[in-house]
């Protein structure tokens, strides 16, 4: 039987020892962990508002796995795409961010399905799914930060017409029950 001492440590266990930390404990635990990752980097920024686009290393994650470079050999994921999202907003969670990753997502899914002929009943569903987050993030936006995202979806939903598997019927389907009710 595995003793307490070998047990993953809690956020209570880590609360515990940070209360032990002065200012400059932290300041230095928190530079270490800023250069620890180009995640924690990220995190930092975003929760921070630091930079001039805090959301360019989560845009560049969801186009690496939603619309991998397959010339490189390079592969899908759409957890990994998904997680970029989530990561986003464990860090800052705005409301403006998150539509503008998830409409980010659907427009580089549709980049990739574009030059890309992909026969994966998983990445049109997780392409369906995402278009109504999109529409669910952008829904929860002021009116007046609405259209730009609506224009994108808009676009995003016309160039599914070249597509199979029924994406372009969900797309619809979604759209007119959302979009032209409200």
């Amino acid at each position: 039987m595995a003793s307490a001492k070998d047990a993953k440590p809690t956020w209570r266990d880590v609360k515990a020892e940070l209360d032990g930390f002065d200012r400059a404990g932290l300041l230095g635990l928190i530079k270490d962990l800023h250069g620890a990752s180009r995640d924690n980097e990220a995190f930092l920024s975003a929760r921070l508002g630091l930079g001039t686009d805090p959301l360019e290393p989560y845009r560049k994650a969801i186009s690496r796995w939603i619309c991998p470079d397959v010339m490189k050999g390079q592969s899908v994921s759409i957890a990994k795409a998904k997680k970029a999202i989530s990561d986003y907003k464990k860090a800052a969670g705005l409301p403006q961010g998150v539509a503008e990753l998830s409409v980010f997502y659907c427009e580089a899914a549709l980049d990739l399905l574009s030059w890309c002929g992909m026969d994966d009943e998983g990445y049109y569903s997780a392409l369906v799914h995402m278009f109504e987050q999109a529409l669910t993030a952008v829904d929860g936006l002021l009116a007046s930060e609405r259209t730009s995202f609506y224009e994108r979806l808009d676009s995003v939903r016309s160039a599914a017409s070249n597509l199979g598997s029924g994406v372009k019927d969900a797309f619809d389907d979604l759209w007119y029950s959302r979009v032209e009710t409200s």
